[in-house]
C-alpha cells in the first residue's frame, strides 16, 4: 500500500473537530436551539485538559458531560472550550481542548462523530476501546444518562451487568447437559458403532 503523504486522516479529523468547534460556538453565542443538547465524551488525561483534583481523582482516563439544561459560561477557542457544570451539586469549571474529546453526539438528532486522540508519537490513534463514542444511528451509551441535573458526568467505559456476569461465570465453571467444557476435545462418534454386527 502507497503511504499517505498528505495524511488525509489527519485532515479529516480536522474537519469533524470544526464541525463540534461551530456547533459549540453558535450555542455560545445563541444558546440551544430547540430540543438539541449535546453529550461530549473526552480524555481527562489528555494535555492542556484542566479539572479540579476531585474530578480527576474520579475520572482519570475520560468522562462524559451532557450540555443540556444547567451549564454556564461556554467559552469556545480555536484549541477547545470552557464550561462551567454542576456535579452532585457543586460547580466545577471544565478547560477540554478539541484534541482531547473522542466523542460528540446529539441525541435529538441521532447525530455523532468520533474522534481519534493524537498519541505522543504525533500518531493518531484510535480512543480506547473501552470508550466507544455514539455513532448516528445509536443511542449514547448507557453510562451516559445524566443523574439527576442533565449535566452531570458519567463514565464512559461500560461495566459489566452483574446478573450477566454471574451468569457467564456460572456457564464456564459448570456446562449444561450435553455440553463439553471448553478445554476437552470434542468426540467425534461414526454412525457405525451403533449399527447392529
Amino acid at each position: 500500500m502507497a503511504t499517505d503523504l498528505i495524511r488525509y486522516d489527519l485532515l479529516v479529523q480536522d474537519a469533524l473537530r470544526s464541525v463540534l468547534r461551530k456547533v459549540l460556538a453558535e450555542t455560545a453565542r445563541d444558546g440551544l436551539p430547540g430540543n438539541h443538547h449535546f453529550v461530549i465524551a473526552f480524555r481527562t488525561d489528555a494535555p492542556g485538559v484542566r479539572l479540579s483534583p476531585k474530578l480527576r481523582k474520579e475520572f482519570p482516563h475520560e468522562m462524559t458531560i451532557v450540555l443540556q439544561h444547567q451549564f454556564w459560561n461556554l467559552t469556545v477557542t480555536e484549541q477547545g472550550f470552557d464550561v462551567g457544570l454542576s456535579f452532585q451539586g457543586n460547580p466545577e469549571i471544565l478547560s477540554v481542548p478539541f484534541d482531547a474529546v473522542t466523542g460528540f453526539f446529539d441525541p435529538s438528532v441521532e447525530f455523532g462523530l468520533k474522534f481519534e486522540i493524537a498519541t505522543d508519537a504525533g500518531e493518531a490513534a484510535p480512543p480506547a476501546a473501552a470508550a466507544p463514542s455514539p455513532s448516528p444511528r445509536t443511542a449514547p451509551p448507557e453510562k451516559t444518562k445524566p443523574r439527576g441535573s442533565g449535566s452531570e458526568p458519567a463514565e464512559i467505559s461500560p461495566k459489566p451487568v452483574p446478573a450477566a456476569k454471574a451468569a457467564a461465570s456460572k456457564a464456564a465453571a459448570k456446562p449444561e447437559a450435553g455440553e463439553t467444557k471448553p478445554e476437552e476435545p470434542a468426540k467425534v462418534v461414526s454412525i457405525d458403532s451403533f449399527r447392529k454386527k
